[in-house]
């Protein structure tokens, strides 16, 4: 799964999943765009890769990945930076959990906002640049976009948009020679599950066959794949992550 020569922008970049991404692109060889909205995070992510991966070229952007004219300058300043977009890892997202009956006009607009619209702006923008290098966009979507979550209508309808996208441009793009394929992770050990209850946690663990929580750096080995030419076929596909939650 070597992606050296390859540039490779990872949004939402400097923690959790995108942090995993984005160290091991760098590890397998490749340059590597951390695009996220928060500065002192995006420092320390440079900092973690350059630890890993002494070797790699880094830079870090901040962007707000629902602002499209942001969007549009950070592929500017990235292409100058390195010249060329290999790959497009579409991670940035957030949470902003309720139900129906309650769920705000705002949390809805956040979470399609950055979830959905934002994939769309970034795809958008790195597209030409990808048409050029026959690069790959990976999107990291979730179990949810499959099967629903109890509170998270924008989430779940955010998801399942993305993998309607991702299969759309996969049709679109392939026969130009950019690929594009849909991850859905499952229940990832990530700092944000800090929160939550012991029960809550143990009661979601109890329904995942492997009965353990993924690692980010498994999601990260999957996106590597789907990033490498190893995966030179594979186009439209949605790749569950998430240790059989689904079956």
């Amino acid at each position: 799964m070597n992606l050296t020569g390859k540039t490779i922008i990872v949004t939402g970049g400097a923690q959790g999943i995108g942090l995993a991404i984005a160290e091991r692109c760098a590890i397998n060889g490749a340059s590597v765009a951390v695009w996220d909205y928060q500065a002192d995070a995006i420092a320390g992510a440079l900092d973690h890769i350059g630890e890993r991966a002494p070797r790699a070229e880094t830079a870090g952007f901040i962007v707000d990945v629902a602002d499209l004219a942001a969007v549009e300058l950070a592929v500017k300043a990235t292409l100058a930076r390195f010249g060329r977009i290999d790959g497009l890892v579409n991670n940035a997202g957030v949470v902003a959990d309720a139900q129906l009956t309650r769920m705000s006009e705002a949390q809805w607009d956040r979470v399609i906002g950055i979830n959905l619209t934002g994939v769309f702006n970034c795809t958008r923008a790195c597209v030409d640049a990808l048409l050029a290098s026959t690069g790959a966009i990976v999107n990291i979507s979730s179990i949810v976009g499959l099967s629903g979550n109890f509170g998270q209508t924008n989430y779940a309808a955010a998801k399942a948009g993305v993998l309607g996208m991702s299969k759309t441009w996969a049709r679109e793009l392939g026969r130009k020679g950019v690929r594009s394929n849909a991850i859905c992770p499952g229940f990832i050990e990530t700092p944000i599950l800090s929160s939550m209850p012991s029960q809550v946690i143990d009661d979601m663990v109890a329904q995942i066959p492997q009965k353990r929580m993924g690692q980010p750096r498994e999601i990260a080995a999957a996106t590597v794949f789907l990033l490498s030419g190893e995966a030179s076929y594979i186009n439209g596909a949605t790749l569950e992550v998430a240790g059989g939650l689904t079956l």
